[in-house]
């Protein structure tokens, strides 16, 4: 199975330089503005050619790569990451829509044309600009407790590199904002049940999945309990059952994963390593993250448009986790490299701590990758290509059956349009109330 998408092997946007400069105050990463005043709906026909660029550029990005700093350096679990993403991305969102309707007519003040900055003007990058900092700093500080000090120092950097005083004030004012916007999605994340303990009962037979620890434990084994963000329910699309244990589908499905173990190939173990993105790493949520980071740079979206996709994106993936994990924990499939002990996963995948059925990655990235398909749509094939071979990555690396994948694609999918037409509704928790 070959797809069009070539990885590449660094996961970096090159933002080293652009994460330090908002913890020293130095300056922000030059990007581009869309003179747009109306309410925020994501168009699936963004036009390039509408940005309007500015020197200061967009505050969202720098601090979502702070938070996937932060994930990599903790060392989270790939549920655990997904799960902090969409706490930080929703309140980012809720954030700028609260600021700019609070800052109402001062915005409106300075609507100044030819400025590089577009309607608006600064009141209304700098409300943007604070509401943003003032919900990324109560987020993560709940997310990681020891960064509290150095990101409340990062903010006052910011602030204090800002001189002029109607400039000045209108970012405060929109910290202020961001701060209880923040503190609104933290009250939320502490009753949504992500970290009560796992209490599923692990059936026992042939074909059922067993634990990699003794005593036996579940990673994400409390994720069909986690509040969803936009699902009614986590098993509202709960993949039909797998192949039986030892039927002859099931058979040739461990066989080809068996092919695969036996004949390696450099491609191969390529494709596996890149798409790992174990603990340690920003994980597979905060992969399609930085991608959603690059069509906002080169789309030229504004504050408000690139908060809310990286909302949107970063809830459905939440969401079609805690699907997955509901399908998970319905069927208990056994892993390949115990359904055959002949198949040798690659250390560079390592061995995942929970049922196979269905793949975890590919609900991921297909629900992320039909977000970004949707607002960007010439690039769809793009998109497609790389989630193909995030699935591709979990066969050869010896992990997951074919119909793992296949089942993990459609559940991802189907989360991410109910998820994007909840969103467009304007009724959904990305719509302040």
């Amino acid at each position: 199975m070959r797809v069009a998408f070539k990885h590449h092997r660094s996961h970096s946007l090159g933002a080293v330089g652009r994460v330090a400069a908002i913890f020293t105050g130095l300056g922000l990463i030059a990007a581009c503005a869309m003179d747009k005043p109306e309410p925020t709906g994501l168009s699936p026909n963004l036009a390039a050619s509408r940005g309007l660029p500015f020197v200061e550029g967009l505050a969202s990005p720098l601090w979502q790569q702070a938070a996937r700093d932060d994930v990599s350096l903790a060392g989270l679990m790939p549920v655990q990451a997904g799960h902090a993403y969409a706490i930080l991305g929703v309140a980012q969102y809720l954030a700028v829509q609260e600021a700019e309707a609070s800052a109402g007519d001062a915005i409106a003040q300075d609507r100044s044309n030819g400025n590089g900055i577009g309607a608006g003007g600064r009141p209304r990058l700098e409300t943007d600009r604070g509401a943003v900092a003032g919900a990324s700093v109560v987020a993560l500080s709940y997310l990681f407790p020891t960064r509290a000090a150095g990101l409340e120092h990062a903010l006052a950097a910011l602030e204090n590199d800002i001189t002029a005083a109607p400039q000045r004030a209108a970012f405060l004012a929109g910290e202020t904002v961001g701060r209880a916007a923040g503190a609104e999605i933290v009250a939320r994340a502490r009753l949504d049940h992500f970290g009560d303990p796992v209490t599923a009962t692990i059936p026992v037979g042939p074909g059922f999945w067993t634990s990699n620890t003794t005593p036996s434990t579940i990673a994400g084994g409390q994720l069909p309990g986690v509040t969803p963000w936009f699902l009614t329910s986590a098993s509202q699309f709960r993949s039909g059952p797998p192949p039986a244990f030892g039927s002859a589908e099931f058979n040739d499905a461990v066989a080809a994963i068996r092919n695969f173990s036996d004949h390696p190939t450099a491609e191969h173990s390529a494709i596996a390593a890149f798409w790992a993105l174990n603990a340690g790493t920003p994980t597979a949520s905060g992969f399609w993250l930085e991608r959603a980071g690059e069509e906002i740079a080169s789309h030229g979206l504004s504050e408000r448009e690139a908060t809310h996709l990286y909302a949107l994106l970063s809830a459905t993936v939440a969401d079609a986790t805690i699907g997955c994990w509901d399908a998970k924990l319905t069927y208990w499939l056994i892993r390949p490299w115990k359904a055959d002990v002949g198949i040798v996963p690659l250390a560079s995948v390592g061995k995942p701590n929970h049922p196979s059925y269905p793949s975890g990655h590919s609900c991921v990235s297909s629900s992320a990758g039909e977000v970004l398909s949707t607002m960007f749509p010439e690039r769809r094939a793009h998109f497609e290509a790389m989630v193909a071979e995030a699935g591709l990555s979990r066969e050869v690396g010896g992990i997951h059956y074919h119909f793992d994948i296949v089942a993990g694609q459609r559940l991802g999918v189907s989360v991410a349009r109910f998820a994007i037409a909840a969103d467009a509704s304007g009724n959904s928790v990305l719509t302040p109330h």
